[in-house]
């Protein structure tokens, strides 16, 4: 206040000032860390506290036992995701087809033809505003969903493996007597070679992975990242497709489940897929031909509606839009090979 001050207590007071330049900081940061951390809470919150659609509307009845795969029917089904708009757009329009039980059908069309949206009515992730689905003429709402889910295995577009071992990933879903039939029990490579040694081993097979646990040191037992981050986009592909077919589903959908692999492991799947979906009820949804023209019965889908439908000679016969996207196919392939 005079306009004097002593060395002591200059000193003092640069010395008090540098021990709050840290708490000062910190207190900055906390606060923003904090109000990060409400937002994101506020997210994580209106997650866990969402209902699922298909679980509000879940029906009690349970399929009956059969051998074999199960039939799919779609009843002019229209479909849009959830929207805030009054005006939402139609991702699929008047979608009718019927695949009997142990067919093939398979699903082409460009990116945001509505593929994946009608693989998703089937496991009831979403259910349709207008028409319904049915499995062996049954509705999906009447259906409990632990009775529909049991009946598929899935591969979705977007690959999800769990940060575990691969035999583990590979495993799970399948029934096993010493967990008491839960089918989500842990199971490490030691286990899965007294319990689903089969069944792992065929689908393991068929997916070509046996390839690539030659080349990891501990083969089943190799530990995977968050999310598989430790393998490539076909590696993981390939995983998760061992995994459905592990279990030995009635129904198999498989959504662009192929669309990281080279072409060669593609064909080599393919043929291994031929067997192993005998007697079993498949979809397979793909923008690339080759991995559709063997199904019994092709559906073409442009902006969420069936606009051609029948084998692969008859399509490509007509000389539509199928023909069309295989000659794409075929220029880009040729590309790719030069």
């Amino acid at each position: 206040i005079a306009g004097e001050i002593s060395v002591g207590g200059y000193v003092a007071f640069g010395i008090y000032l540098t021990m709050l330049t840290w708490p000062l900081i910190a207190l900055g940061w906390t606060t923003n860390l904090l109000q990060r951390g409400a937002a994101s809470m506020a997210r994580v919150l209106e997650l866990l506290d969402a209902i699922p659609l298909a679980v509000t509307d879940g029906g009690s009845a349970t399929l009956p036992a059969h051998k074999g795969g199960r039939s799919i029917e779609f009843r002019n089904v229209w479909f849009h995701y959830p929207a805030e708009s009054d005006t939402p757009r139609w991702v699929l329009r008047d979608v009718s087809f019927h695949v009997p039980a142990g067919g093939t059908l398979a699903i082409v069309g460009a990116t945001g033809s509505g593929k994946s949206a009608l693989m998703d009515l089937i496991p009831r992730l979403f259910d349709p505003q207008r028409g319904e689905v049915l499995l062996d003429g049954i509705p999906l709402r009447t259906l409990s969903l632990v009775s529909l889910r049991a009946e598929i295995g899935a591969v979705p577009q977007d690959t999800l493996l769990f940060s575990d071992t691969i035999g583990a990933n590979v495993a799970y879903g399948i029934p096993r007597a010493s967990s008491g039939g839960n089918a989500h029990a842990r199971t490490d490579a030691s286990e899965l070679d007294t319990v689903a040694s089969t069944s792992a081993t065929s689908a393991v097979r068929i997916a070509q992975l046996q390839s690539t646990l030659d080349e990891l040191p501990d083969g089943l037992d190799t530990r995977l990242g968050e999310r598989g981050i430790n393998l490539s986009g076909g590696q993981k592909q390939r995983t998760a497709l061992a995994r459905a077919l592990a279990r030995h589903p009635r129904i198999v959908l498989l959504d662009d489940a192929l669309s990281a692999v080279d072409t060669h492991t593609e064909a080599a799947i393919l043929a291994g897929l031929r067997g192993a979906l005998a007697g079993r009820t498949a979809i397979i949804a793909s923008h690339r031909i080759s991995a559709v023209r063997e199904a019994d019965h092709i559906l073409v889908l442009d902006d969420g509606a069936i606009v051609e439908h029948g084998s692969h000679e008859t399509l490509l016969a007509h000389n539509g839009r199928y023909a069309q996207l295989l000659r794409r196919q075929q220029l880009l392939d040729d590309i790719e090979a030069a």
